[in-house]
């Protein structure tokens, strides 16, 4: 199977499963992915929550860079740096996290300790 299908088969995936492959790959790669532009972030709407969107790997943040993200690019960050900088630094400022949406904005909803929390019990899983 190609890249590009299994790409196509990833983005397919319901919101839980994509959160799952989310936290299994971030916690593999021990790498999660944003997209920057030159006012900072990018952030996504719901009707409740201010919401800074998350990806496993560059290849899917990159599927975000069309329209009026053209002028965006994928940044990784580091899983400590996340723990140590991103989760509490979120949280001060009110924004919750959307777990791999997917192009069609899609995407589970996570306050930065919930995601966290969930990372780092993945991480106890594995040693």
């Amino acid at each position: 199977m190609s890249d590009v299908q299994n790409l196509q088969q990833i983005m397919n995936l319901s919101d839980e499963e994509r959160v799952k492959y989310f936290i299994n790959e971030v916690v593999k790669q021990q790498t999660l992915w944003i997209l920057t532009d030159e006012h900072g972030c990018v952030m996504l709407n719901t009707e409740d929550e201010d919401c800074v969107p998350v990806w496993p790997s560059q290849e899917t943040a990159e599927l975000w860079i069309n329209k009026e993200w053209d002028t965006c690019k994928a940044e990784s960050i580091g899983l400590n740096k996340w723990y140590s900088r991103w989760t509490q630094g979120l949280m001060d400022d009110e924004l919750a996290v959307v777990v791999f949406p997917n192009t069609n904005e899609q995407g589970v909803v996570l306050y930065p300790d919930e995601l966290e929390a969930e990372l780092r019990k993945k991480v106890n899983q594995k040693s």
